[in-house]
């Protein structure tokens, strides 16, 4: 189950794939979660393939060689499943295997890794797709419980002093830095995690985009331990 008692009316759940691709984000709701129980032993799956680096993309061969056992074949076809799914309905899914993401470390005051709360953005209209099998999982934060880093004082102050330009320029340059994209969680804000298997859809900043986007993060992993995340 997933704990929507701070949820802010953001997130609207569905019962099938149909609905969770189908039903339009309008008004506060930017997040919407196709609740499942999944049956399968994705562990094992994990255990079977060799990560040598932080971050590898098991693709459909690789997945379906694997020697698995009756609770690892479930979930192998779970996960064959939603890709087809998701391809099907026009995404590019990949299914990740993460140690732990890079850390960005270019701007110590201002963090822009996938740790950091944060927006996704398109030039043209799409959504987010990303479910987490196995691991720690990711969270999403009420739009109202967030501020924009680019708008806190002294934040917006030491970025100007990394700029360095016109005035006019100013935006566009946060915007280039993805500066922009990036959101610090309000005192007492209560992120939401997204659980294990369920399937999310979630809404980006785009031109065409009716709703603000939601704003998400990944987990910190916990020490040996991999996440199986698909998401696209």
């Amino acid at each position: 189950m997933i704990d929507l008692s701070h949820a802010e009316n953001q997130i609207h759940c569905v019962t099938n794939f149909q609905d969770l691709v189908s039903t339009p984000f309008h008004g506060e709701i930017n997040a919407i979660c196709w609740t499942r129980e999944l049956t399968g032993d994705f562990s094992e799956i994990v255990k079977k393939v060799a990560l040598n680096e932080n971050i590898a993309v098991l693709d459909p061969e690789e997945l379906r060689e694997l020697q698995l056992s009756e609770q690892g074949q479930l979930a192998r076809e779970i996960h064959l499943n939603d890709l087809e799914l998701l391809k099907a309905h026009g995404a590019s899914p990949i299914l990740n295997l993460i140690k732990c993401y890079e850390r960005d470390d270019a701007y110590p005051f201002f963090p822009t890794d996938v740790y950091s709360f944060h927006v996704d953005r398109s030039p043209i209209p799409t959504d987010t797709f990303l479910c987490t099998y196995y691991g720690e999982s990711s969270e999403i934060l009420p739009n109202s419980q967030a501020q924009q880093k680019v708008l806190v004082p002294e934040i917006r102050d030491e970025l100007k002093k990394l700029y360095r330009g016109a005035d006019e320029g100013f935006e566009l340059f946060l915007s280039e830095h993805f500066f922009d994209l990036h959101y610090l969680a309000k005192p007492k804000a209560r992120p939401i995690s997204l659980g294990l298997g369920h399937l999310w859809r979630l809404a980006i900043d785009h031109p065409e985009s009716q709703v603000p986007p939601c704003i998400h993060r990944a987990p910190k992993e916990k020490t040996g331990q991999t996440r199986l995340l698909m998401i696209c």
